[in-house]
């Protein structure tokens, strides 16, 4: 599979967010690519925090900067479980 150009995931993105806006979302692919662009973003924070770290010789301020962005993450995953159970109960 290929990786889509900054110019054709943009275009996607932009694309996605017109179709949630106007309610033209029936199979909620718009809903997914938004929702996993945005956590892709999160997690990325991760990565490029630990790098950093790694790359600092594990300075205590990376460390800090590393667990922060993990806990985000987590918070992030946590909350997205949480509104899936709920879903799923209704």
């Amino acid at each position: 599979m290929g990786k889509p150009t900054e110019e054709q995931l943009n275009q996607a993105l932009q694309k996605a967010a017109e179709m949630r806006e106007h309610g033209e979302d029936p199979d909620f692919m718009a809903k997914s690519l938004l929702n996993l662009n945005y956590r892709f973003g999160v997690w990325q924070k991760v990565v490029e925090a630990t790098k950093r770290y790694l790359h600092s010789g594990q300075a205590s301020t990376e460390h800090a900067r590393l667990v922060s962005a993990l806990r985000e993450a987590e918070r992030l995953e946590a909350e997205y479980e949480h509104e899936h159970e709920r879903k799923e109960k209704e």
